[in-house]
């Protein structure tokens, strides 16, 4: 079976450094391309990736870094785990790494400058421009965005209720 893009898709990821991959599956994903990309452990559908790490082991890495945190409690919403702060969420779990809440520019300025931020796409369904998702291969690395999370739980805690 051939799906639009597959050649294409692949003759690029063959040319590129892995770091650069990623933009390409997301360039692949826009023009709905559905590939395996050799040798990355990763399946395309769209914008949905699958991870090596288990959704378990990520949980309970984060669970570490963000229940530490003054007000914050976990729960479920729309089938994904998230992190509120009054009631709000702040933070969820969501296919290889953690969407987070913060004020607009400041998750511009993230996406264009980390490789491992990209815009929060849940299903691969785009939701606002203050959603960001980071994504670490290494869930045990989430403490070194611990700055993060404290800024988007001030954030959030900040912000008037709708």
């Amino acid at each position: 079976m051939s799906f639009p893009g597959l050649v294409f898709a692949r003759a690029i990821t063959s040319l590129l450094e892995p770091t650069h991959v990623r933009r390409c599956v997301r360039a692949c994903a826009k023009i709905r391309c559905y590939t395996r990309i050799e040798g990355l452990s990763t399946i395309t559908s769209g914008a949905a990736l699958i991870s090596n790490v288990s959704n378990s082991s990520r949980k309970t890495h984060i669970d570490a870094v963000l229940l530490k945190l003054p007000g914050v409690s976990a729960g479920k919403i729309n089938g994904l785990d998230a992190y509120f702060v009054n009631d709000k969420m702040f933070a969820c779990i969501s296919g290889k790494g953690v969407g987070l809440r913060l004020p607009a520019a400041v998750a511009r300025e993230l996406q264009f400058s980390r490789d491992n931020v990209e815009p929060f796409q849940p299903g691969g369904i785009a939701t606002s421009s203050e959603w960001i998702q980071i994504d670490r291969p290494d869930a045990g690395e989430y403490e070194k965005d611990l700055e993060l999370f404290q800024a988007s739980l001030a954030f959030v805690k900040a912000a008037r209720s709708r």
